[in-house]
Formats: C-alpha cells, structure tokens, sequence
C-alpha cells in the first residue's frame, strides 16, 4: 500500500504526494509528486501512465514545503525521486515523471 497525503493550496488546487513501494521487496521504492486540480484528478494523472493501483488513503505524509515548491516549479507538475526509510529526507534531486517511466535515470538505493 502506498502511504501519502495531500496539501490544498490557496487557489485551490492540490499537491499529492505518494510514497510508491518498491515492487521486488516492499521496501520505500519512490516518492511522488502530483500538482493538479483536486485529488481525484492527480489520482487520475498517475493512473493514466501506467500506475492502476495507486490509491490514496488518508493524509499520513503530505508533501512538505520544499516538495510543494518543487512540483509548482515543475512545468509538468509531476515529478519524483528516491524515498528513503524512516522518513528520511533525501538529498538526491528531483526528476521528471518520463525519466522514471522510460527507465532513463536508474533509482539508487541510499542505506
């Protein structure tokens, strides 16, 4: 199951942030980023690329501050990047939802 949470923002529209496992061991694979009109819509951006069973239950880890800076700063308001266990914030940057998709860029694991 995939843990996250959403912020409202002024103008009404949201960020939806979602902790993705990883598919071989069910350790934190990658953290998403979707800026869109309400929850149901982002939900739906993520679907419609592949991601079906991607659900959103509750508000556990809405996206922080600097996240939220980093999807709006985004022209495609979609972005990821490694998670890390324990909630640890990591240092690697941002990238672009196609680079996860197209397996351009490879998810490191940071122990």
């Amino acid at each position: 199951m995939a843990a996250g949470g959403f912020s409202k923002l002024p103008n009404g529209t949201v960020v939806v942030a979602l902790n993705l496992p990883h598919v071989a061991d069910g350790s934190p694979g990658v953290r998403v980023l979707v800026h869109a009109q309400n929850r149901a819509r982002a939900l739906t951006r993520l679907r419609n690329l592949g991601l079906r069973a991607v659900y959103l239950r509750g508000n556990a880890a809405p996206p922080s501050p600097d996240e939220i800076t980093a999807v709006l700063h985004h022209p495609d308001g979609l972005i990821w990047r490694t998670a890390l266990d324990n909630g640890v914030t990591s240092t690697e940057l941002w990238h672009p939802i196609r680079a996860l998709l197209r397996g351009r860029v490879a998810v490191a694991r940071q122990v």
